[in-house]
This record gives structure tokens, C-alpha cells and sequence, in this order.
């Protein structure tokens, strides 16, 4: 196994890289505070990857209410995750909350100790976010993983409670078990929306559906978690009535999500419609209307 690599970009970012990790870091404050965060995360993310690889096969085991004895501090924030999401459903393994559970976790080292403005880690677009009192972050809304332009933007301060965003959906880093194409998530932390935006992507579907086309996960990656689930390769065009049905059924889930505090907001996209998890129907409507225009949304 190579070792970590750690490069500070031309415009003082820093890039953290260790095999399938591939992490932008920034901090903002005083330079000697940035520089000193800065060193606190390289020297953590020196040993995630084999800490991570050393416990895979139970990392790739489905989730108990037991729990699956894990040891390593990345490993451990995966279980919580899953542990706080995964009880709504039926299958769910700690590799639903890897990418959200290191950036969390390198997040922690960043700031410890630390006096910074805000700070992030981005893994791939699972975000872990820090911010002060009085700060604010914008982060920008993709509605098709494969494609770089913005459906709108989220505006977040640090009264909202939110140190975690994920995206998940077809096309994304990951195979989908279901047709969206894309649900953004803002929870507590970055472990947890990671989870919640896997498995509300998951159950934004229609079954049996003539015009999806499904192959089993081990034949496009033997590595897989999901094995022999059949994952998403393909939808064919739907009627409005069809993708409605299909984001009712992941927003079920992301309302029972919001509903009992595991994450703050979510907002469900499939074949240009938006769907939004929110606190009021009010609330809802705005949302929406900023969302679909480019506008800036807050949950």
C-alpha cells in the first residue's frame, strides 16, 4: 500500500490522498491557526486507510442492532451512523457512511484545539462542516451527479446544527438500489447524512418497473456490499405521475428522518422534479421555488 499523499494547492487548500480517499480540505482563520489545523489533519489521515482496511470484511457486513464489534475510530462513527439511520430499514452495511465517517473524522483532527472561522473536508462531495458563531456557507446543489451545473444553492449558519452533507443517487460514486438522481442531505454531521441520502436515494423507485433496467451489484463490482442486489443501471424516460410516485416514496423516508431528528433537511431530484424535505409546507414551497430557479435555500 502506497502512502498518504498530502499537497497544499495553489489556492491554500489542502489535498489529502490515500488510495480511494481523495479529500480538499480548507480552514479559515489566522494563519499560524490554519497552518497548525492544517498539520493536525495530515498527521491523522496518515493511518485512516489501514485502519479502515483491517476491519473491512465486518465493515462490509450488514449492520445488527448487536453491533459489529468494530474497533478503529473511523469504523466506530460508520456504526453510529448506521446504528441512528439504518434501524428504517432492512439492509444496510458501515460502507453506507464511509465517505462521510473519514471526512468527519479528519474534520475532528482539523479543528481540535483549533481557533478557526470555518473549516470543511470534502470527500467527493460528502462534506463535514465546522463553523463558528456568525459564520455562514454556501454550498451548491447538484441535481444530476454526472453533470457539473447547479440546481441552487443552501446557505447554511452555524445555528442550524448542521456538520454533515451528503449527495447520493444513480451515476453517483456509488450503486444505487433506486432511480434518483440525486438526494442531498444536511444532518449532524457528515457520517449520518451519508447514510440518510444512501438509503432515501434507495427507496426513491418503482418497483418492478418495465422501463429500469437493474443488474446484480457483484457483477458490476465483485466487491460490492450489496452482493447480489440488484442495483440501478438505466431508466428510460417517465411520465410526471411516474417520477412523482417515485420521490413520494423516498420522501417518506426522509420525512420520518427529519421527523425524529436524525437530519435536518433533504432534497429528493429525479428527472427534473424536486422534491423537499422541510419543516413547513410553507417552508417546503419557498424551498422549492429557490431551488428549481438557482436561488438560495435554507432549511
Amino acid at each position: 500500500m502506497t502512502d498518504a499523499a498530502a499537497v497544499m494547492l495553489h489556492d491554500a487548500r489542502l489535498h489529502l490522498q490515500h488510495g480511494p480517499i481523495d479529500l480538499i480540505v480548507e480552514a479559515f482563520g489566522k494563519p499560524e491557526e490554519v497552518q497548525a489545523s492544517y498539520q493536525q489533519a495530515r498527521d491523522r489521515f496518515r493511518t485512516i486507510l489501514q485502519e479502515l482496511v483491517l476491519e473491512l470484511s465486518r465493515l462490509r457486513a450488514p449492520w445488527q442492532t448487536a453491533g459489529l464489534g468494530l474497533q478503529g475510530a473511523v469504523a466506530r462513527r460508520m456504526e453510529a451512523a448506521v446504528a441512528e439511520v439504518g434501524v428504517t430499514t432492512s439492509f444496510v452495511t458501515p460502507m453506507a457512511a464511509v465517505a462521510g465517517a473519514v471526512a468527519d473524522e479528519v474534520l475532528a483532527a482539523l479543528t481540535r484545539g483549533r481557533q478557526l472561522q470555518r473549516a470543511y473536508v470534502n470527500n467527493g462531495g460528502d462534506i463535514a462542516l465546522y463553523l463558528a458563531d456568525g459564520e455562514v456557507f454556501d454550498i451548491g446543489l447538484i441535481a444530476v451527479p454526472a453533470r457539473t451545473e447547479l440546481a441552487g444553492k443552501v446557505q447554511l449558519d452555524g445555528t442550524m446544527g448542521v456538520g454533515g452533507i451528503a449527495t447520493s443517487g444513480r451515476g453517483g460514486r456509488s450503486l444505487s438500489l433506486g432511480i434518483a438522481d440525486a438526494v442531498t442531505v444536511l444532518a449532524k454531521d457528515a457520517a449520518t447524512a451519508d447514510v440518510a441520502a444512501t438509503l432515501i436515494a434507495n427507496q426513491v423507485d418503482l418497483p418492478g418497473h418495465a422501463a429500469i433496467r437493474r443488474e446484480p451489484a457483484s457483477d458490476l463490482d465483485p466487491d460490492s456490499d450489496l452482493g447480489e442486489r440488484l442495483v440501478t443501471t438505466g431508466v428510460e424516460p417517465l411520465t410526471p405521475a411516474e417520477t412523482t410516485r417515485a420521490l413520494a416514496r423516498g420522501l417518506t423516508l426522509a420525512d420520518q428522518l427529519r421527523e425524529q431528528g436524525t437530519i435536518t433537511a433533504a432534497a429528493l431530484c429525479l428527472a427534473g422534479e424536486v422534491s423537499i424535505c422541510g419543516e413547513s409546507a410553507e417552508q417546503q414551497q419557498l424551498m422549492q421555488k429557490r431551488l428549481l430557479s438557482g436561488g438560495t435555500v435554507c432549511a
